[in-house]
């Protein structure tokens, strides 16, 4: 499954927050392949778009809204791009790293969204 309009990796945050505020758990695992590593909730590690689509079912029933985080600078090396925000907190950047699919639209592969705790 690709995602129709990420043409490029800094899409996927604007669609994150856009799927998110719409309450659509579904749509936000769509924008993962299906192998990908999400380091949420924190401390834990999920694998898989699936589970993945069920912790974005459980945070959806916690957090209403989502505002948009400062974007940091992309850096790609061919058909992978890091991505990362500086989380609205001021707690540390959230860090994702996407792939290109064949139909030129990127898919996030692992997904860093919590700092460490210090």
């Amino acid at each position: 499954m690709t995602i129709a309009g990420a043409r490029e990796p800094e899409d996927l945050t604007r669609l994150f927050v856009e799927r998110a505020n719409a309450g659509d758990a579904e749509g936000l695992a769509a924008l993962y392949t299906p192998e990908v590593v999400l380091a949420f909730p924190p401390g834990n590690m999920t694998v898989g778009r699936e589970a993945i689509r069920g912790v974005y079912e459980q945070m959806l029933a916690r957090v209403a809204h989502f505002e948009p985080e400062e974007p940091l600078p992309t850096l790609r090396s061919g058909d992978l791009a890091l991505t990362s925000t500086r989380r609205r907190d001021g707690q540390g950047i959230r860090v994702q790293v996407a792939r290109r699919q064949p139909d030129g639209a990127w898919l996030r592969v692992f997904d860093y969204p919590e700092p460490p705790a210090e």
